[in-house]
């Protein structure tokens, strides 16, 4: 089937293919009549016309399109920041392009190439472990990036990110306000900065309340076999003496609750409990919990924003923390 064309408009309109092509991109209309400018995208749109994007982008030197590289879609936080950023770029006109590394650094580097040879405007990454000299290199190709929640400190770049320590460390505070002194830590074996702080902001809570937090209470488990690994690492520190857990990410306390519910333990009485990120699922624990909210909305908008900056200036580095805020419930 032969494409509509810009000249194929004008001849049925009996215009210039300039006027056609003037009033199709949203130019202002200026002294044209209004009555022509509607009958050109009647016209356009009887005759089913598609802007040739592939032309444009030559012309404009861009593709009015942004790459999102997420670390698994299957978490919420992951989905629901995707539909964040997915509404604040279509206010810029952009379209978001998705993938999922799940977790797999090959992946993420194929992802990313994927989104390059798409000529992508630029990317927003959320990067797994062991990508760090990849976030440099885009850096220093100038490609414009942000890196979002995670992020790899010492490589250059723009970063949107929570204060992962001072969250840490309110969600271990609130517990041992509570009069909690054996404060149990399930968190992912990981290198990714994020959760490192999250754990360091536990350690000086708990050091800073005169109860160093003891290794026995700590439990760091591998992304994969989660449904097996969460339930034994729950039963080992409450037989270790956790009078309390801290779930360090929402995937880990989805699967945790679940096993709570099974034991002869009542949440807040037996044990208190305290997760980051807001999960519906969570909700229909008997104990609605207790966690750190990250400021999605937020986030997700000002990573565009500096996208959008840095596609002016790619070698300009814009770095925010948000602060969390908690969230108590029943659970603490």
């Amino acid at each position: 089937m032969k494409r509509t064309s810009l000249k194929d408009i004008a001849q049925r309109v009996g215009v210039s293919t300039a006027l056609v092509s003037y009033v199709l991109n949203n130019k202002k209309e200026g002294r044209i009549s209004k009555a022509i400018a509607e009958r050109i995208r009647e016209t356009a749109r009887a005759m089913n016309y598609r802007t040739n994007q592939i032309a444009k982008s030559l012309k404009t030197n861009k593709t009015m399109t942004i790459g999102l590289v997420l670390a698994d879609i299957s978490n919420p936080f992951s989905s629901a920041i995707a539909r964040v950023i997915e509404d604040a770029a279509n206010e810029s006109k952009y379209t978001v392009l998705f993938g999922s590394a799940d977790e797999n650094p090959e992946r993420f580097r194929r992802l990313v190439d994927i989104f390059r040879d798409r000529q992508v405007d630029g990317l927003i990454l959320l990067p797994p472990n062991g990508v760090g000299e990849d976030i440099r290199r885009l850096y220093e190709q100038r490609v414009p990036f942000v890196q979002l929640d995670r992020y790899y400190p010492a490589s250059p770049g723009n970063v949107v990110a929570l204060d992962n320590f001072t969250a840490g460390f309110d969600g271990a505070s609130l517990l041992l306000s509570t009069g909690r002194s054996k404060i149990g830590l399930i968190a992912f074996e990981s290198q990714l900065y994020h959760l490192r702080q999250r754990k360091l902001g536990y350690q000086q809570a708990c050091l800073q309340a005169g109860v160093p937090p003891e290794p026995s209470l700590v439990a760091e488990l591998g992304v994969h076999q989660l449904e097996k690994t969460v339930p034994a690492a729950i039963d080992k520190l409450l037989k270790n003496g956790a009078d309390s857990l801290f779930f360090l990410s929402n995937t880990l306390s989805a699967i945790g609750l679940r096993h709570l519910n099974q034991l002869p333990i009542r949440v807040p009485d037996d044990l208190a409990v305290v997760s980051f990120d807001e999960n519906e699922l969570l909700d229909l624990f008997y104990a609605p919990l207790t966690y750190l909210q990250q400021p999605l909305e937020q986030m997700g908008r000002k990573a565009i924003e500096i996208l959008l900056a840095a596609m002016e200036n790619p070698q300009q580095i814009t770095r925010i923390n948000f602060p969390a805020t908690l969230v108590r419930r029943r659970s603490a």
